[in-house]
């Protein structure tokens, strides 16, 4: 008899998390997710899954008398802790939202940390890190910015969502070593695809720039937040959740970049959004919050421990997003 895995996923009505469950499904697992809003009309809205193996629930992960409940009532293989308070550089570069951000994200670690390490220490956790804990003062050249996984200290991140990543990736790291659980953690670059933010002022720059490329009038303006000469380079959703898994598989305990290396300056995203639209259209660049000069996933160590690398090029990753934003679009007007 096949004994199906199971894992928890948390986080599971956002992107990533989202995706994350459809791909633990495909694979044949037994999966419960929860999230701080209700689950149903996201996921009947946006994936197709296969109801009989999933079970989800409103949760909220701050509440630790919630977590030890979930933890305790069954046992887990596998729990992917893909839950923060996060967003685009609107919501955590402005510094409006950081006590927030800071609270909400390492309350849901720290009450998930020491639920697991008293209740299921048997269970294998994913930590989904940011590439916002690099310091800033490697990332003042935008044709050149270190973002190793060795650089990373002496620590200075650009945001207190950085911050707070960072703490949390030493929180699990020390559970890993005190409690002995079976941690992996990476550090993931500005994901992107179907089914995120594009709207609501959590949207990052992929999805902000086919929104605006979208909306813009022909032969009219499109406005890009600082001079647009900041570089970024995008992961595409499907790669994401595919070295997720690979890393999850492996024996590798080193916390590694989960992003592609194709770095843009953001004026040129602008200009792929518009290129897809077939518009042409005027950039403007207005002051705005724009994070750290230049920021490029560094993916030497990763191809060097799981022999594995993205494949997908940026433009047709912002070709399916702008298609699905499109879509998304024209059935609210």
């Amino acid at each position: 008899m096949v004994v199906m895995k199971t894992a928890l996923v948390l986080g599971a009505g956002g992107f990533i998390g989202g995706h994350m469950v459809r791909r633990l499904l495909d694979e044949g697992y037994k999966v419960t997710g929860v999230d701080i809003k209700p689950l149903v009309d996201w996921y009947q809205t946006h994936i197709d899954i296969n109801k009989e193996y999933m079970s989800r629930d409103k949760f909220d992960l701050r509440d630790s008398n919630r977590v030890g409940v979930l933890i305790k009532a069954t046992h887990y293989d596998e729990v992917y802790q893909l839950a923060a308070d996060m967003g685009g550089a609107g919501y955590i570069f402005t510094g409006e939202h950081d006590a927030d951000i800071m609270h909400n994200s390492a309350s849901i670690n720290l009450n998930m940390a020491y639920a697991i390490a008293k209740w299921s220490r048997k269970t294998k956790v994913f930590y989904s890190s940011s590439a916002c804990i690099y310091p800033e003062y490697n990332q003042t050249d935008p044709e050149n910015p270190n973002c190793a996984e060795d650089s990373a200290y002496p620590a200075q991140p650009d945001s207190e969502y950085g911050w707070e990543k960072l703490f949390s990736e030493h929180l699990w790291r020390s559970y890993a070593r005190n409690y002995g659980l079976d941690v992996r953690i990476a550090r993931f670059h500005n994901i992107f695809g179907p089914y995120g933010s594009w709207d609501d002022g959590k949207e990052k720059a992929p999805a902000a720039m086919c929104r605006k490329a979208l909306t813009a009038r022909d032969q009219g303006e499109m406005e890009v937040w600082g001079d647009g000469q900041q570089t970024r380079s995008f992961l595409y959703i499907d790669e994401c959740i595919e070295g997720v898994r690979r890393l999850m598989e492996s024996p590798v305990e080193t916390v590694l970049n989960i992003g592609s290396d194709e770095m843009i300056k953001i004026n040129d995203l602008a200009k792929m959004a518009l290129d897809i639209s077939g518009k042409e259209v005027l950039i403007k660049n207005i002051p705005g919050p724009q994070g750290v000069r230049g920021r490029n996933s560094d993916n030497h160590l990763i191809y060097q421990l799981l022999h594995w690398k993205p494949s997908m090029p940026l433009v047709e990753g912002m070709k399916i997003t702008f298609n699905w934003i499109k879509d998304q679009y024209e059935s609210k007007v």
